[in-house]
């Protein structure tokens, strides 16, 4: 189990997603950079919430769908 967050770098707060280590988290990370890595969105698997305060607060999601729509809603 890990958590993918999208951080915006110019604002305060992320958006997280739990997940798996895997090829779907790969293909996942390549399609939100190629659409929102030219706007200064960081994406970063973690470990633990908890361990990475620097990226609080977390919204957290519960679907790949829905963490799709709010990183590609960020910046535009």
């Amino acid at each position: 189990m890990c958590y993918l967050i999208a951080k915006d770098r110019n604002a305060h707060g992320c958006i997280a997603l739990k997940t798996t280590h895997g090829k779907k988290l790969v293909a996942l990370k390549k399609e939100l950079n190629n659409a929102v890595g030219h706007k200064g969105i960081q994406l970063v698997t973690i470990s633990r919430p908890t361990a990475y305060g620097e990226y609080a607060p977390y919204h957290f999601v519960d679907t790949e769908n829905e963490f799709k729509i709010l990183v590609k809603a960020l910046r535009s």
